[in-house]
This record gives structure tokens, C-alpha cells and sequence, in this order.
């Protein structure tokens, strides 16, 4: 590890079509911004769905996606880029505490909060756990990698973007017709400008593409009448800055036990995202592994103290970074700072609103599908041999598990599709342990 906390970035050219950007490197300010909106783009989606389906503020939402990212990154040291957002893991157990109907703010946020805050502080514990281990020759990483090999890293990533596939698929196909053949036109402008064009403008395919696809849908839609009209109005009528709508916690047992476990999976996810950063940058991420999960604990109950979800490491983020090649750490904090100040415009949150719902839904089948292929990778970049059944039988059926929402309910209990996933592939793969490969 470097003698300062803090790398010293070096200024790159990143003017070469498909120069990769080092954590520890930096582009140019301007571009800094641009590579940062880019990730604002990326993760607002599911930031802002997971508050939604539980009744939470997105404005708020956003803030504190910004707020926690920042968190994360003074405690990793500013070596690990990664973005925090809501975390969908807490959307079972919230509704399940609040008994949340799906229509307006929640009621009984404050229950679901102080659980949050509960699940935050233990996800911390183990953070601190782990960092002390680590401290005495690695030890740290070196149990959860026992328990949570790349077999099984992998195959929860990848259940993941899988299992937020059927989100994608619904609202890319919307009513049909128009809807469904603009969500297309969406993913060929992604994918045309990430196969045809070069330097910036590749780079920034996501927002690129966003940009194109809606001016697309404005000419159809509005010009040409094809399709439900894009409407300004809400934006007009937005006031540039406002105060988010901040919530209180109350801490309830029963909603703590229900909410609580969801830091294990909180723990896998981030180990899961941290070895697709290692994978795709060729940098050893566990010396701050522990760090990590601490910064992911401590933002999450900074947000669940004031009205926001749960956050995680986002594989929307890592998505981009896959595509783009730029991992460079000072991108990420430049999004948060971004996010921070969004999160006070409720003008900014009507222009999101604005979007097109194909146009997102095809941007959701594109990035959804990238945090699948992170899980691939992780597979190809450890060499996991699948000629070894163990490993076969772990990543096809926590596969299945994941992308069939596998939903398992004990009492009033209920533990969704990726948690099913996850505690199923370290269970069976511990299960099935030897001590050599098992050919088939």
C-alpha cells in the first residue's frame, strides 16, 4: 500500500481510443465532470426506483446516494472506485415491516428506517472485523474468500443483473408497439456509439446515448405523433433548489430482525463488485476489503438516519467502468459531489421524470446486462474451472435462483430472489467442499 493515505492521481492523456484510466490516474478537469455525470446517469435509475417501490423521497435518495458515496470514499482512501446507491435488497423487507401499499410516501417509513440503521451497524461491524483481521497478513479477506470464492462472487453479481432483467424487459417492452421499438432504437444508440465512434464521445456512451434516444423519441412522439408526448411542464413549474423531504427514524425490534440480516448480503455484493474492480483493473482491492464494507455500513446508516435507503457498491457504476475502461477514483467523488447538489433540485428530479419510459427501459436491458457479464468476468479473469462439477452445480443453480426470483418465506420472513441466491451458492458450495475438483 502507498506510505500516503491518499493516492497522489497522475494526469493521463486519455486521448488513445482504448487507454484504460488507473484508479490512481486522472483525466482532464472538463473531462472529470463529464466521466461523473456519466455515472450520475448510471445509477439514477435504480436509485430512484428502489425509493419508489418503498414509498422513500428520491430527491433524498439521491443525496445521500451522493452523501455515501463521499463516506466510502474517504474511508477506502480514495483507492477503490465504486458509487453507492439504494440498495434493492432492503425492498422486501421493508414493504414486509411498513406494510407498504405502493401509493405515495410510506406511512410508517420511520420503522423501516431505525431497521436500516440496525443493518447499517452490524454490515459496520463486520467491516471492522474484517479490517482488523486484514491488518495481520491478509487475514481478513482470506475467510470470506473461503467463504465466497470467485465461483460464488461471480455468479451473485451476475444473479444480480439477472434478476433485474424482468424490470428491464417490462419496461422496454411498455404497452407494446412504439414503446417497444423505441426501447430498441435506445440500445442500438448505445450500442452504435460504443462500436463506432471514438475518444469522448465513446466514453461517454451512456449519457450519449440517453441524450440521442430521447431526441429520437421527441421527433417521434411530439413531431410525428407516434407515441405518448414528451411533457415539459413539470419542469417549468419545478423550483431550482428545495429541501428534500427528511424522515426520522424509530427503532422497533421486530422491523430489526426482519431487516437486520440483509447486511450478509450487503457483504456479498460488495465482495462480489470489489473482485470485478480487481478484475477489471489488475489491482489487488483486498487490503481494503474490510474498509469497505465499513464505508458501505456507515453510509448506510447515515442515510437511513435521515430518510434514505439502504446503499450498496453499485454494478450499474461498474457497468460503465467495464465499457468505458476509465476507473480513475476522482470520477467517482466528482459524482457524488453532483448527486449532493441534484439532490436539492427538485427542477433536476422533474427533468428525470421527463425521460421516456421506453427510452429508460431500454437503457436498463443495456447496463442491466453489463452487471451480468461482471459476474462473467470475474469467472474468466479467476479461471474458474467449470469442468469441476462443484463449481458447475454452485453457479447453475444460484443462476436459477437469482433470475427466478427464488422467494423464500419463513413466518413473516420473506428472503427475495438475491438473497435466496447468495445464501444458497455459499451454503452449497460449502456443502459441497473437497478436497480436490470433482471432474466430471
Amino acid at each position: 500500500m502507498s506510505p500516503t493515505y491518499f493516492p497522489r492521481w497522475r494526469r493521463v492523456d486519455d486521448r488513445e481510443p482504448g487507454a484504460v484510466i488507473a484508479p490512481d490516474e486522472c483525466l482532464s478537469w472538463p473531462r472529470n465532470v463529464a466521466m461523473g455525470a456519466q455515472h450520475v446517469v448510471a445509477m439514477f435509475g435504480s436509485t430512484v426506483l428502489a425509493p419508489l417501490l418503498m414509498g422513500f423521497d428520491p430527491n433524498v435518495a439521491i443525496l445521500m446516494s451522493g452523501v455515501g458515496t463521499l463516506i466510502f470514499f474517504v474511508l477506502v482512501g480514495g483507492r477503490v472506485p465504486s458509487y453507492l446507491g439504494s440498495s434493492f435488497a432492503f425492498i422486501g423487507g421493508v414493504v414486509a415491516v411498513t406494510g407498504y401499499a405502493g401509493q405515495g410516501p410510506n406511512p410508517h417509513i420511520g420503522a423501516a428506517l431505525g431497521a436500516i440503521i440496525a443493518c447499517g451497524l452490524a454490515y459496520a461491524l463486520i467491516g471492522l472485523v474484517v479490517w482488523a483481521a486484514s491488518s495481520r497478513a491478509g487475514g481478513g479477506s482470506r475467510w470470506i474468500e473461503t467463504l465466497m470464492p470467485p465461483v460464488v462472487t461471480g455468479a451473485v453479481v451476475a444473479v444480480i443483473g439477472l434478476n433485474l432483467a424482468p424490470i428491464a424487459a417490462k419496461g422496454a417492452m411498455g404497452a407494446g408497439g412504439f414503446d417497444a421499438a423505441m426501447a430498441v432504437v435506445t440500445i442500438l444508440c448505445v450500442g452504435g456509439i460504443a462500436v463506432f465512434t471514438r475518444g469522448m464521445v465513446q466514453r461517454l456512451l451512456i449519457l450519449v446515448g440517453l441524450v440521442a434516444a430521447c431526441a429520437i423519441y421527441a421527433v417521434c412522439a411530439n413531431g410525428l405523433g407516434l407515441g405518448k408526448p414528451i411533457d415539459v411542464s413539470g419542469v417549468a413549474g419545478a423550483a431550482w433548489f428545495g429541501m428534500p423531504g427528511f424522515s426520522a427514524p424509530v427503532f422497533e425490534t421486530g422491523a430489526m430482525g426482519l431487516i437486520v440480516p440483509v447486511a450478509v448480503i450487503l457483504v456479498a455484493e460488495n465482495l462480489g463488485h470489489l473482485k470485478a474492480v480487481a478484475a477489471m483493473t489488475g489491482r489487488d482491492m483486498d487490503p481494503y476489503l474490510g474498509r469497505a464494507f465499513l464505508g458501505d455500513g456507515i453510509a448506510t446508516m447515515v442515510s437511513g438516519a435521515v430518510g434514505g435507503t439502504g446503499v450498496t457498491t453499485y454494478a450499474e457504476n461498474i457497468g460503465v467502468m467495464a465499457v468505458t475502461r476509465i476507473y480513475s477514483t476522482l470520477v467517482f467523488a466528482v459524482a457524488a459531489l453532483i448527486a449532493v447538489v441534484l439532490g436539492f433540485s427538485p427542477k433536476f428530479g422533474a427533468v428525470i421524470q421527463m425521460i421516456p419510459g421506453p427510452v429508460l427501459g431500454g437503457m436498463s436491458v443495456v447496463v442491466f446486462g453489463l452487471i451480468a457479464m461482471a459476474g462473467a468476468r470475474i469467472w474468466v479473469v479467476n479461471g474458474v474451472d467449470f469442468r469441476d462439477n462443484r463449481n458447475l452445480i454452485v453457479a447453475a443453480v444460484t443462476l436459477v435462483f437469482g433470475a427466478g426470483d427464488f422467494t423464500l418465506r419463513i413466518g413473516d420472513f420473506t428472503l427475495g430472489g438475491i438473497g435466496t441466491a447468495t445464501f444458497g451458492a455459499i451454503l452449497l458450495y460449502a456443502l459441497l467442499r473437497s478436497r480436490g475438483p470433482a471432474r466430471a
